[in-house]
């Protein structure tokens, strides 16, 4: 083979790259010494942009198609090799294919706790875990600033820090917003996209677009949950603490009446006259409750000044004929007008029969 042939085995004319993976961010094409004509076909395929790149500086970009090579679509790297007007020869550059689709289901958690102020149980350590997605935007601004002349570049290779910009800016979202525990539990959506709105700017800084965060759990130490769960209890019952201090106390007596060393059989009897007492006074308090309440329906009511009937003690009009009734009025005699008393069955003036 001579040394024509052997120059021309090393002329690319097509340019192309398949993605076998599904991780591959950048990929460096070989070029193993090889020329690039003017003339040739670059193929960029959805999801990537081709880079060309020259003495360590980023020229041109290409956008999904079918581009051929020649001086116009080659701008910057014309200007920068200073190029003759209709240059034929073949030139070496280095192509980057970098892929723009989304890497969805990477995994992110707290190493460290993170410390937070809280307003109702002082300074705590929480823990938090989720997943995140993102994808390259600027293609441009992430080879200047993260990959540079790498044959490759994967998830893996970035992903430790991009973890780690997570879970800092989380931490100062949760800061600023001076957020409660309680309420972090409760509003885990909300506080979600407020952390995912204050996290994009420092992966727009390095040409990504995070383009979805999920805070999956925030954990809280044993004693803060016990807390939590304790005053939701106090919340549940916070109008019957009568009850709920019943209800602790025979907990407290059942708990101490298992003990089966010295002293179960006093426990026991103790734990029967205490629940003894218990159920004495409930019945009492619901007895005392009843009577009051008997004793109220029984004075209620007044009487109809004009027909006689009887009515509830709020009543403004009767209920047999409608007349307006009023706080100082007094039953009378529907025929003669005569004062009668409420249990009266017959006036005393006229005879006339009292409904």
């Amino acid at each position: 083979m001579g040394l024509f042939n052997i120059f021309k085995s090393q002329l690319l004319k097509n340019i192309d790259w398949l993605d076998p993976t599904q991780n591959t961010m950048v990929y460096k094409y070989p070029m193993e010494g090889r020329h690039i004509m003017i003339g040739s076909k670059l193929t960029v395929r959805e999801s990537q942009v081709a880079i060309f790149m020259v003495k360590g500086k980023i020229c041109d970009v290409f956008t999904p198609g079918i581009h051929t090579l020649v001086v116009n679509n080659l701008p910057i790297l014309s200007a920068l090799l200073a190029w003759p007007r209709g240059f034929k020869s073949p030139f070496t550059a280095d192509v980057f294919f970098v892929n723009t689709k989304q890497f969805t289901n990477q995994k992110w958690g707290t190493t460290n706790p993170i410390v937070m102020r809280d307003k109702d149980f002082g300074s705590i350590r929480i823990k938090s875990y989720g997943s995140f997605a993102f994808k390259v935007s600027d293609p441009k601004t992430f080879l200047h600033e993260i990959f540079g002349t790498n044959s490759s570049y994967t998830t893996e290779s970035i992903v430790n820090y991009l973890k780690s910009m997570l879970v800092s800016g989380i931490s100062d979202t949760i800061a600023e917003s001076k957020i409660s525990a309680l309420d972090l539990a409760c509003n885990l959506l909300e506080f979600n996209k407020v952390a995912k709105e204050s996290v994009k700017d420092l992966f727009s800084s390095i040409g990504l677009d995070l383009t979805n965060l999920v805070i999956e759990n925030i954990s809280f130490p044993e004693q803060v949950e016990k807390a939590i769960d304790m005053q939701s209890s106090m919340g549940v019952l916070k109008n019957d603490m009568d009850t709920y201090v019943k209800y602790k106390s025979a907990e407290a007596i059942g708990d101490f009446a298992k003990n089966q060393g010295a002293g179960a059989i006093g426990a026991q009897l103790g734990t029967g006259m205490a629940i003894g007492d218990m159920i004495r006074e409930s019945i009492s308090s619901t007895k005392k409750k009843s009577d009051a309440d008997e004793k109220e329906d029984k004075g209620a009511g007044k009487f109809c000044p004009e027909c006689g009937a009887k009515n509830s003690k709020n009543a403004k009009f009767c209920v047999e004929c409608g007349h307006k009734m009023t706080a100082n009025e007094k039953p009378v005699c529907p025929k003669c007008g005569a004062e009668v008393g409420k249990t009266t069955k017959f006036c005393p003036e006229c005879g006339t029969k009292i409904k």
